[in-house]
């Protein structure tokens, strides 16, 4: 079952968008390497707004097949309507926990991005995914590490801060903070073979770097539970201005800055 603290709602999808859009060319390149080609079919492991899904359905083609699920109704009604819009007609949706379904063995590829972070149990999940697969399949996930890795050169007060506050609200609520670092204990564990491994760093500093966007919009999404717990003064952060104030000290700064690190694994069954 997984422990989810950034929740569901409108906004809280929109920055999940947001996100996809810097995360794109890492989940590609994933997806590339692994081989995923015209006439394959795809899983997506807790799909969210439905975006690992389309960029799946974009490679496989007509010919192709994804099948998305996720738990959250809400996130399942958004990925279809935008799936339907974007005109991709190869994607099934499927409300339901990935980590208690067993499929019908007849995948070419499963994936998750940013779910075994959430996991009580990762190694459920990874187990499952299998159950997907047809033999010489691959499983696959995109993760985030959530432990220290963000950072700016010249140091930026602002940046800094705003980081470790992410992270270690992060931290009072997910179980495995550090899954993207641990894959191959957690493949080990599942039965898995050794994964194939990447990691690839978001970086930034010019005026119009996504950056800034996706950390505002990350801190606005976790700040009721950041305030919650002590961890930030009720008020004490204008998240409406954050944006603008990261950029404005970044720039003046002349300093390039690191997000989070992004850990890419994969093996076949």
């Amino acid at each position: 079952m997984q422990n989810y603290v950034l929740g569901h709602s409108k906004r809280e999808l929109r920055r999940l968008m947001l996100q996809a859009d810097n995360l794109r060319p890492i989940t590609t390149r994933l997806l590339r390497e692994i081989g995923l080609a015209p006439g394959m079919r795809v899983v997506d492991l807790g799909c969210g707004a439905g975006d690992v899904a389309m960029l799946a359905a974009e490679i496989v083609g007509a010919t192709g097949a994804v099948v998305a699920i996720d738990r959250n109704a809400a996130a399942i009604a958004m990925a279809r309507d935008r799936a339907r819009a974007a005109g991709h007609a190869n994607i099934e949706f499927v409300e339901g926990d990935a980590s208690e379904m067993i499929g019908p063995g007849n995948c070419d590829l499963a994936i998750g991005r940013y779910v075994l972070v959430h996991q009580s149990d990762p190694v459920a999940l990874i187990r499952a995914a299998v159950t997907h697969l047809r033999p010489g399949g691959a499983v696959a996930f995109h993760e985030v590490f959530l432990l220290g890795t963000w950072w700016s050169f010249p140091m930026v007060p602002l940046w800094e801060k705003t980081g470790d506050l992410i992270f270690r609200t992060f931290r009072s609520v997910v179980t495995y903070p550090d899954a993207g670092a641990r894959m191959v204990e957690l493949f080990y564990k599942a039965g898995v073979g050794s994964p194939r491994l990447f990691s690839e760093t978001p970086v930034g500093g010019s005026p119009d770097s996504p950056l800034y966007a996706w950390a505002a919009e990350t801190l606005r999404t976790l700040l009721p539970r950041a305030e919650e717990i002590g961890l930030a003064a009720p008020g004490g952060i204008d998240i409406d201005r954050l944006e603008v104030q990261l950029r404005q000290a970044v720039t003046a700064a002349h300093a390039q800055i690191g997000f989070a690190h992004q850990h890419c694994g994969w093996s076949r069954v």
